[in-house]
């Protein structure tokens, strides 16, 4: 069976949340666009990465070359350089079986929340290999942050995907403590 993929009309829609994701990331972080050139980054289709484990609860992962993958990142220039990998099966999936689901808003929040990511590796706020127990804590700082940085961005159905990922930002405890 083949996995679909995106169409030419989708890509298109691709490109449009990544340069929205880039600016309200960068507003949020307080740097140039140009900027980008110091967390080099691109982004993969599943069929380009099919060679890497599939977590199964995403829709995108988040991978690093070292400097020693400077060969086949020449961009790098002695820095890491980021992946970020679609899972375009599982993104389109979910617009199919939720019809209030729209590509924009959810690719939005994706990119937002890898951007995010590359932003605090490249800038030491966090490291990238870490135990599970700091990988849970970290997914609710960018979690948190991706709603932050998203909640007054008037894209339509936007709030449908923040609040989709509501129970992300709450931390297990917190809930504990509001039900008692």
């Amino acid at each position: 069976m083949s996995e679909r993929s995106f169409s030419y009309h989708q890509m298109a829609t691709l490109a449009e949340a990544l340069q929205i994701a880039e600016e309200v990331t960068s507003d949020h972080f307080k740097f140039s666009s140009g900027q980008w050139k110091r967390h080099p980054y691109d982004v993969r289709l599943r069929d380009t990465w099919q060679h890497l484990p599939v977590p199964c609860n995403v829709f995108a992962v988040l991978d690093k070359v070292n400097r020693a993958g400077e060969i086949l990142c020449p961009r790098a220039k002695g820095k890491d350089f980021y992946f970020i990998l679609l899972q375009d099966e599982r993104i389109l999936s979910a617009i199919s079986r939720d019809e209030r689901l729209e590509l924009l808003p959810l690719m939005l929040y994706i990119f937002t929340h890898e951007l995010i990511h590359i932003v605090r590796f490249s800038n030491f706020l966090q490291r990238f290999e870490v135990s599970q127990e700091v990988r849970e804590q970290e997914e609710r700082k960018v979690h948190g942050l991706a709603y932050d940085i998203l909640r007054r961005v008037p894209i339509k159905d936007l709030g449908y995907v923040l609040q989709s990922y509501e129970g992300h930002r709450i931390c297990k405890l917190g809930l504990s403590v509001l039900n008692n």
